[in-house]
C-alpha cells in the first residue's frame, strides 16, 4: 500500500494518520510498542523528504497478516531527489537534525538506494517475538515481561 506525498509540512501529520488507519487490518495493535515506533519512523522519514527535497515523495507500507507474529514490517520513502541522506551531528540546543539518529537506533535494519532520478530510503522493524528470559524483542527494542 502507498501514499502521495506532496511537498508540504502538512503532509506529514497526514502521512502519520495514514499509517495509524492501516495498521487497524494488520494484526499490529495501536497499543503495542511496534506501532508507535512505525508512526515514528512514518513521521521522520517524510520530514526529511518534504524539508529537505522540496519534491513530491511516495510513501509505501508492507504489513504483516493477522496471523504472522515474528513478521517484518518495511517502510519506505521515495522522493525524487538524487542527494545522498546523510546523518547530522547536532548539538543540544539544535530543533532538528536528528531524524535519521532516531531511524537508525528504533529500526532493525535500514538504507538507501538510488532509484531513477531519486532515491529510496528504507527501513524495517521485526515484529514482537519472545526471546530467552521471558523478553520480547519489538521493532528492535526488548521489553522485559512482567
Amino acid at each position: 500500500m502507498q501514499l502521495e506525498i506532496r511537498p508540504d509540512p502538512a503532509e506529514v501529520g497526514r502521512a502519520r494518520r495514514w499509517a495509524r488507519s492501516r495498521l487497524a487490518g494488520s494484526g499490529i495493535g495501536a497499543d503495542e510498542p511496534l506501532a508507535e515506533i512505525l508512526v515514528l519512523l512514518v513521521s521522520e522519514l517524510v520530514t526529511n523528504a518534504v524539508v529537505h527535497t522540496g519534491r513530491p515523495a511516495v510513501l509505501r507500507l508492507s504489513l504483516p497478516g493477522t496471523d504472522a507474529e515474528g513478521a517484518t514490517v518495511r517502510l519506505e520513502v521515495a522522493d525524487r531527489s538524487a542527494r545522498a541522506p546523510v546523518p547530522r551531528c547536532v548539538d543540544d540546543e539544535a530543533t532538528g537534525g536528528r531524524g535519521l539518529a532516531l531511524v537508525d537506533g528504533l529500526a532493525d535494519r535500514w538504507g538507501w538506494s538510488a532509484e531513477g532520478a531519486g532515491k529510496r530510503i528504507w527501513c524495517e522493524l521485526d515484529r514482537c517475538s519472545r526471546v530467552p528470559g521471558g523478553a520480547s524483542a519489538c521493532g528492535g527494542l526488548a521489553y522485559e515481561a512482567v
